[in-house]
């Protein structure tokens, strides 16, 4: 692990792996680089993976005040520790970040997406309008928990039974560390519209994918963000969710990344 400096003078904690051209790993809610890990290793193999910790998550820092620019600064200065252009893979709300970067003009060179988990139809309820100060309330309160608990359900939409059983789960306490930055997911997701103009800027090759198996609200997203970017292609994963298995999703974009061109 080592670290690199961010504009606003946070400390971004990273892990390098391989040999090639640099692929950028851009994690989503809730997670740290450990749960990209598997996927660098992967990728590995054919690039240089850039996989690091989000700020407030795993060994970066966390400079207050949050701002999605701060977001994309932390990005910017990954990629200029890189050498100054780089690919960007992005899932969830991390492939929404990846998404700003390159419409704020990042020298990222190609962009791949996980599943953007825009509402684009009434496929799904809405999140609550409020939700992101909710959430700021929920964690300055200290209940931290109950934060995760409305994330998942109001948010992602699961269960309220399975969240419940999910509270007496060993890997709960690890949400719980990260639930501050639910806050900072919250702000980057806005009202989950999307923002059409802004994708429509993206002029880089991007490739979108989706799992077969998602909600159908993640996957009428994936279709909404490949017909509004103007240089995109979508791939769907067969017996895929959001939950997507590294395995198959890593030999996808090695196609991507190593193409000249789009694939297909």
């Amino acid at each position: 692990m080592r670290k690199v400096t961010s504009k606003d003078g946070t400390n971004i904690a990273l892990d390098q792996l391989g040999e090639g051209q640099v692929v950028i790993l851009v994690s989503g809610a809730l997670v740290s680089r450990s749960d990209n890990a598997p996927l660098a290793a992967l990728l590995a193999l054919h690039f240089t993976v850039i996989n690091y910790d989000r700020r407030g998550r795993g060994d970066s820092g966390d400079t207050a005040p949050y701002a999605v620019e701060r977001e994309v600064e932390d990005i910017e200065a990954l990629i200029k520790e890189a050498g100054g252009s780089a690919f960007v893979y992005g899932i969830s709300s991390g492939a929404v970040l990846a998404l700003e970067a390159a419409a704020r003009g990042i020298n990222i060179k190609k962009l791949a997406l996980y599943e953007p988990p825009f509402m684009v139809d009434e496929s799904g309820p809405r999140p609550p309008e409020d939700h992101e100060a909710q959430l700021r309330e929920l964690i300055s309160s200290g209940r931290r928990g109950d934060a995760v608990e409305f994330f998942m359900t109001k948010l992602v939409g699961l269960p309220a039974e399975f969240v419940a059983q999910a509270r007496n789960e060993p890997w709960w306490a690890a949400t719980e560390n990260l639930a501050h930055t639910l806050v900072y997911d919250a702000a980057i997701m806005g009202d989950y519209s999307l923002p059409s103009r802004r994708l429509a800027s993206v002029t880089i090759p991007a490739l979108v994918v989706y799992g077969e198996k998602s909600d159908a609200r993640l996957r009428h997203a994936a279709q909404a963000v490949t017909e509004t970017l103007p240089n995109a292609q979508r791939h769907t994963l067969e017996s895929q969710t959001h939950d997507v298995a590294q395995e198959a999703l890593a030999p996808v974009l090695e196609e991507f990344f190593k193409a000249d061109t789009i694939p297909g």
